[in-house]
C-alpha cells in the first residue's frame, strides 16, 4: 500500500464520520479498544498482530479501525483496516454474534487494497471485555482473534 492508499484509507475514514448523522453523546454507547492477530491466506500469506479501537455509534452498530504489523511472504508489512459492524445481541453478558464489512490496505513489498466481509462472534458484547473471534473474506480467506476492552457511556 502506498502512501496515497494510506492517505486514502484515512479520508475515507474521516468522510464517513461527517457523513454520520450528528446524535447526541449519549448515543454513542461504548468506546473500545483491544489487540488482535490476523491471518489472511492469498498468494503470500499474512501473519499479523495489532490493536484495534471502535466505537458503538448506536446500540446495534459498531465503527471499529485496526492496525497490525506482521509478514506476508517473508517480507515485513503493516496491515489497516475500516470496518463497521451490525451486533445481533449487543447487550448480551454472553456470546453475541454480528457481521460486518469495510476495506483493508497492505503496506510493505506488496500493496493493496482489500475489500472486506465478516462474520464474528464474541463474548460479554454487553459486558466491560471479552475475546472475539471472526472470519471472512478480505485479502484472501480471514481469520481474526483478540481481545477488547469497553467503556459504556449513557445507559
Amino acid at each position: 500500500m502506498t502512501w496515497t492508499w494510506a492517505r486514502r484509507l484515512a479520508g475515507a475514514g474521516i468522510a464517513a464520520g461527517l457523513l454520520l448523522p450528528a446524535a447526541p453523546a449519549s448515543a454513542q454507547r461504548a468506546r473500545e479498544f483491544g489487540i488482535h492477530g490476523v491471518f489472511t491466506g492469498q498468494d503470500a500469506e499474512l501473519v499479523a498482530g495489532g490493536v484495534h479501537a471502535g466505537v458503538r455509534t448506536t446500540r446495534r452498530t459498531r465503527i471499529a479501525v485496526t492496525a497490525a504489523v506482521g509478514s506476508a511472504g517473508g517480507e515485513f508489512v503493516a496491515r489497516g483496516e475500516l470496518l463497521g459492524h451490525f451486533l445481533l445481541s449487543p447487550a448480551s453478558r454472553g456470546v453475541g454474534f454480528y457481521a460486518g464489512g469495510g476495506v483493508a490496505g497492505i503496506a510493505g513489498a506488496a500493496e493493496e487494497g482489500f475489500l472486506v466481509l465478516l462474520t464474528g462472534i464474541e463474548s460479554a458484547p454487553g459486558g466491560a471485555s471479552g475475546w472475539y473471534l471472526e472470519g471472512g473474506l478480505g485479502g484472501g480467506v480471514r481469520i481474526a482473534a483478540g481481545w477488547r476492552w469497553r467503556w459504556f457511556r449513557g445507559q
